[in-house]
C-alpha cells in the first residue's frame, strides 16, 4: 500500500482547498472518458474535433489520463484557502521549464497503460503549451458551470470541517475516495498499490475535493502536498428519477432528496440544482412536514439533512427500477 505519513505537527496544520486547476484535470477527465465511451452529447463532441485538430492537447490529455503518475506540471498543488486563482495555478505550471517538463513527462509515459508516446511533446515551451490549453479548456467547460460546482465542494468541505470539530481528523476521511483510511495514529492510506510512501511535514497536507464523480491524486512540490479527491455528494448532482416512488414524489422533490444526504443549506442546494431559492425552500418544507428531513443549525447557517425516514426514502428513490 502506499502511504501519506504525517509527522508530529503536519496535521494540526492540514486544510482544505478549492483548485480550479484540479476541476479542470477532472473535466478533462470524464470528456475523454465519454470519448472512449462514444459518447454523442454536443461538449464531448466539441471536446474530439479539439483533441484531433492539436497534437499537444491531443498527446497530454490521453497521457494524463491514462497514467498512475501525473506530470509535475499539471498536479501543481494549490495554496491552502477557498480563493485560489486558476492564473496563479497556471503562473506555477509555466514556471517548470522544459528540463524538467520532460523528466516527469517520461516518468508518466512510464505508468502509462493507453498513451501514445511523447512525440507530441517535442516543442518548445511545453509547460506553457499547457497553461494555454488548460486555461481553454476551463474556460469553454468548467467556468461556466463552476458556481454549482463551487456549491458542491464548499459543500463538501463545511461537512467533512463540522465532522472534524466534532469526532477529529480521522473521521472526516469516511466516503473521501475508496481504499482510503487511516492506518495506525499518524498516516492514511491512499492507494492499495505499493508506491513510495509520501511524508507530510509542517506545512500539513492540503486536501481539495473535485466534482467528478471518481478519481483521487497527489499534487507535490518541493514544500506542499495537496491530495485530490471526489466531494461527497457530487454523484447526487446526477441522481436518477425512476420508479414509483420517484415519479409520486416528483422531480424537484427527489432531486432534494437525495442532495441532502450530505446535510446542505437551502442556498447550497439552490446553487447546486441551478433552481430558485424559493423552489428550494418549498421543497423542503413539503419534506420536512412529511419527516422526512430536519434541520440543525451551525452558527448563522440552518442545515437540512435525512432523518432515519428520508434515509430509507432516498435509498428506494435511487435503487428502484
Amino acid at each position: 500500500m502506499t502511504l501519506l505519513r504525517f509527522s508530529p505537527d503536519a496535521l494540526h496544520a492540514s486544510r482544505f482547498a478549492l483548485s480550479p486547476l484540479a476541476e479542470t484535470l477532472s473535466e478533462l477527465t470524464r470528456l475523454r472518458q465519454s470519448l472512449d465511451r462514444r459518447a454523442t452529447d454536443p461538449r464531448t463532441e466539441e471536446f474530439g474535433r479539439w483533441l484531433d485538430s492539436d497534437a499537444f492537447a491531443g498527446g497530454l490529455v490521453r497521457l494524463v489520463t491514462a497514467t498512475k503518475f501525473l506530470p509535475d506540471f499539471v498536479a501543481v498543488p494549490p495554496g491552502k484557502g477557498l480563493n485560489n486563482r486558476l492564473r496563479d495555478e497556471l503562473a506555477a505550471m509555466r514556471a517548470i521549464g522544459d528540463g524538467q517538463a520532460r523528466e516527469t513527462l517520461a516518468e508518466a509515459q512510464r505508468f502509462a497503460w493507453g498513451s501514445d508516446g511523447l512525440a507530441w511533446a517535442d516543442v518548445d515551451g511545453i509547460t506553457g503549451r499547457a497553461a494555454e490549453f488548460f486555461a481553454r479548456c476551463w474556460a469553454r467547460f468548467v467556468e461556466p458551470d463552476w458556481q454549482r460546482r463551487r456549491a458542491i465542494l464548499e459543500r463538501d468541505i463545511r461537512h467533512r470541517a463540522g465532522v472534524i470539530a466534532v469526532s477529529g481528523w480521522r473521521h472526516a476521511l469516511d466516503g473521501m475516495a475508496p481504499d482510503v483510511q487511516w492506518v495506525g495514529h499518524d498516516a492514511i492510506q491512499f492507494s492499495t498499490q505499493t508506491y513510495a510512501d509520501r511524508h507530510i511535514g509542517s506545512d500539513g497536507l492540503v486536501f481539495v475535493p473535485h466534482a467528478g464523480l471518481s478519481g483521487r491524486w497527489t499534487c507535490e512540490s518541493p514544500s506542499r502536498i495537496a491530495f485530490v479527491y471526489p466531494a461527497k455528494g457530487a454523484l447526487a448532482s446526477h441522481s436518477p428519477e425512476h420508479g414509483g416512488v420517484a415519479r409520486l414524489l416528483g422531480h424537484g422533490r427527489v432531486r432534494i432528496l437525495t442532495e441532502v444526504r450530505t446535510p446542505a443549506t437551502p442556498s447550497q442546494l439552490a446553487a447546486v440544482l441551478g433552481v430558485s431559492l424559493g423552489t428550494v425552500s418549498a421543497h423542503l418544507a413539503a419534506l420536512r412536514e412529511a419527516g422526512v428531513v430536519t434541520t440543525r443549525r451551525s452558527g448563522r447557517a440552518v442545515y437540512y439533512e435525512l432523518t432515519s425516514a428520508g434515509e430509507e426514502l432516498a435509498r428506494l428513490v435511487t435503487t428502484a427500477e
